[in-house]
């Protein structure tokens, strides 16, 4: 059977909805019952980043050395989760993920791996970050937010909130990474507000170039300064060492946040 022009290899259903998964060209997706795709693999070289907008979430790499402490807000086919275990061997991962039906598609279609350096979570990614907010006991380095339902954004993201609470949980020189639909212009801009609000306008946004994503950074206060010279150093190299377009990124961040570039960088 084919569907969103690919063929359906899997579909079931939990209590939130319809979950997919499409072959097309060598790619996998994951699918909320919609045509847009959650996460996609390429199934001949399932550790590298196929889709656009997760290389360009990659792009914290600009600014900060290897992770120790990462949190991730929404697992999907587990792609990103996988990549970092790949890629970044003492790095230790809590994933929280809403739906433990799209735990199970994670590890049986795309390859997640039972890993003692990675610790899944069922919960609703909003209450968790509250709950541990509060708590203020295990601050991370690295904030991840990929929260998508069948309908779009992820409702706590769409709170003032939700990002002071993230910013609690981030250490003195933590960054914070969020997936962001921009067809919406009104809830981009209203996102965007929160963001810089709760960072002191410590932010940089990267549209990802032909599709609707934008992904948001925000930095807390002792990110380490970094000149425009070390970052294009730094962009060679990442991606001569991971075959990702960092070089890119440095550009369109500069076209696209012409006012606080020099303030979210120093």
């Amino acid at each position: 059977m084919y569907k969103y022009n690919g063929l359906l290899v899997h579909q079931s259903q939990d209590e939130q909805g319809i979950l997919e998964i499409i072959e097309e060209k060598g790619v996998r997706s994951l699918h909320f019952g919609s045509s847009p795709k959650q996460s996609s693999m390429l199934l001949d070289e399932p550790n590298r980043l196929y889709s656009p907008y997760a290389r360009a979430m990659m792009a914290w790499q600009l600014f900060k050395e290897k992770p120790e402490k990462l949190l991730m807000i929404g697992l999907g086919g587990g792609i990103l989760a996988k990549y970092y275990l790949y890629h970044f061997p003492k790095c230790l991962i809590k994933a929280v993920e809403y739906r433990k039906t799209v735990v199970k598609i994670a590890r049986s279609h795309f390859g997640l791996p039972l890993d003692p350096r990675l610790k899944v979570i069922i919960d609703d990614g909003g209450q968790y970050i509250r709950k541990k907010s509060r708590q203020q006991t295990d601050l991370h380095d690295l904030l991840i937010i990929d929260a998508f339902d069948q309908k779009g954004l992820a409702e706590p993201v769409k709170q003032q909130a939700f990002f002071d609470d993230c910013k609690n949980l981030l250490s003195e020189d933590g960054i914070l990474v969020v997936n962001l639909w921009s067809t919406d212009k009104s809830l981009f801009e209203e996102i965007a507000w929160y963001l810089g609000r709760s960072f002191n306008w410590r932010v940089l946004f990267l549209p990802v170039r032909k599709r609707g994503n934008i992904i948001g950074f925000a930095f807390s206060e002792n990110m380490p300064q970094i000149t425009v010279k070390q970052l294009k150093t730094r962009a060679a190299q990442l991606e001569n060492q991971y075959q990702i377009e960092f070089p890119k990124f440095i550009r369109d961040f500069k076209r696209h946040n012409r006012e606080i570039f020099n303030q979210a960088i120093r």
